[in-house]
Formats: structure tokens, C-alpha cells, sequence
């Protein structure tokens, strides 16, 4: 079947770098005579019509399509062109965009799972407590940009974030009822722009991580930080790692959480795998 893409940008990404980047993703279609059309800001109710779906942006645009459009079943690619573009590392690594192009067109789509939060869809992680405080300086992370930006406002929030106390429970029985300083649900295996938080996470495994970090002090969390960037702390003992379908977690007061980069707030979350949800080619 002949291709014919549409392309989904978030403008607003990467503070304008989705932009730039679909305009040249568009040059290499036209080299190749691929048919596309771009969608900037305002997307189509539906996508019919089309062979599959490219979207511009970051975990956040991706958050969003994903939404917006829960029932699609056309394949669909995500480019790098937000501030934390961690499921296009995902599933490309850190491949030129050209080669990704050409990687994309050829490829059969295959499944990867997703998951919902109180009813809301997400395909990378979750992270209460900790995590949700930092996404609250969104702002400020887009600001910096990135990794850096998300790095230097968990620096900030290291010195004055106070743990909560959760009770989580799966399949109805109780894992876990104390105080934590990191409560991360994961689909896949890194979030902020590089940290890999649950780095065992798969997105095709038909599980959810859930990865518990104890309280710490200052001096810990300092010294602790650089380990849990680069996934190596899941040994530790203050760390819990539990894969399962499902999660309920209650928290002893409202607090912040981020699906994707998404914040929402409440004091109970339930966490659900859906097994085989969206078509990427990948």
C-alpha cells in the first residue's frame, strides 16, 4: 500500500524545535516522494485517509495524541522534539533523524502497551510524590531545556521535599504501607529527560514497573541521585522493585503526580496495564 503520513506537531514543543524539526522531516519525505500532509497546532478529528501517523514533539505531545485519540489503530512514530523525549529513546535510541526516516518507512508496525491512571492513558511513566513536585516547575524545566533543566530543578527540590505516606496495593492485597521519597509506575524504562528510573521496564512485557525509593536524607539523596540517573540502584536497599497489571496507591493527603509529563493531582490513583494498546512502527 502506498504511504500516505500525517504529521502531528505540537508547535509549542522543544520551544519551537518540533516545528523545525517536521520541516525537515517533510524535505527528506519529499526526496523520497512520499505523500504527507502536516498538521501544526490545530490536528483533524479523525486521521482516515491515511497510512499512519508521525507525531513532532515530546512525551507531552505524545501524552496528548494518545488521549485525544485513544481508539486509533493506524501505526504511528514519535520524533524527538520536545523537552523529554524519552519513548522516541525508547524506541530509536539516538539515531540521526534522517536514518530514522528511512528506518520508519520500512518497518512493520508492531504493538506496544500503555497504561491508564485514574482513567487518564500514559505510555512511559508515572511518578508521584517526587516526581509529581518537580513536574510543578514545568516551567522552569522547559526554560533550561531537557535533561539539564529536569536535572537542575530535581537539585532544587532534593533540599526541601518532604516524603508522604502511601499505601499501595495490588490484586487487592497490600504491598506496601509507609512513607516513600519516590513512587514511580513505569511502562518504560526512562522519564525526565534521561533519568532511568525503572530501567528494567519494557514496553511490550505486558507489565507495569513500580519502583519504591525509602526516605533519605539530603546527604543521600545527593549521593544516591547519579545511580538512580543511570538505572543502577534497583539492588539497593532502599529501593522496591514489583511488576504487576495493576496498582492502587492512597496517599494520606492530596499530592502531585505526572503521567508523561502530564500533572495531575488526587489522593488515589489506580494504575492499570492495557497489553498491546497502540501500533508503533519501531
Amino acid at each position: 500500500m502506498e504511504k500516505r503520513i500525517a504529521i502531528a506537531v505540537n508547535p509549542n514543543a522543544g520551544n519551537g524545535a518540533a516545528t523545525k524539526l517536521a520541516d525537515e522531516i517533510s524535505v527528506l519525505l519529499q526526496k523520497k516522494h512520499v505523500a504527507f500532509t502536516i498538521f501544526s497546532g490545530q490536528w483533524p478529528d479523525s486521521f482516515q485517509g491515511f497510512t499512519d501517523v508521525w507525531i513532532v514533539g515530546g512525551d507531552g505531545t505524545l501524552n496528548y495524541f494518545i488521549n485525544c485519540y485513544s481508539s486509533i489503530d493506524l501505526p504511528l512514530v514519535i520524533f524527538s522534539g520536545g523537552t523529554g523525549n524519552d519513548f522516541a529513546w525508547k524506541l530509536y535510541g539516538n539515531i540521526s533523524l534522517q536514518k530514522q526516516v528511512e528506518f520508519v518507512l520500512e518497518l512493520e508496525p508492531k504493538y506496544v502497551d500503555a497504561a491508564t491512571c485514574n482513567g487518564r492513558f500514559y505510555i512511559n511513566t508515572a511518578g508521584l510524590g517526587f516526581d509529581g513536585n518537580v513536574l510543578q516547575s514545568m516551567k522552569a524545566i522547559r526554560l533550561v531545556g531537557g535533561h539539564l533543566g529536569y536535572y537542575f530543578i530535581v537539585l532544587k527540590k532534593i533540599f526541601t521535599f518532604r516524603e508522604s505516606s502511601f499505601r499501595i496495593f495490588s490484586n487487592n492485597q497490600l504491598l506496601a504501607d509507609e512513607r516513600f521519597l519516590l513512587v514511580s509506575v513505569a511502562n518504560s524504562s526512562r522519564t525526565g529527560g534521561g533519568f532511568h528510573v525503572s530501567p528494567k521496564a519494557s514496553v511490550n512485557d505486558g507489565l507495569i514497573d513500580l519502583v519504591l525509593v525509602k526516605p533519605l536524607p539530603i546527604i543521600k539523596r545527593l549521593f544516591y541521585l547519579p545511580k538512580i540517573e543511570k538505572g543502577n540502584h534497583l539492588h539497593l536497599s532502599f529501593v522496591h522493585h514489583i511488576i504487576g497489571t495493576e496498582f492502587t496507591i492512597e496517599c494520606e493527603r492530596e499530592i502531585a503526580a505526572q503521567l508523561d509529563g502530564d500533572l495531575i493531582h488526587g489522593k488515589q490513583f489506580r494504575f492499570e496495564l492495557l497489553k498491546d494498546r497502540f501500533l508503533f512502527r519501531y
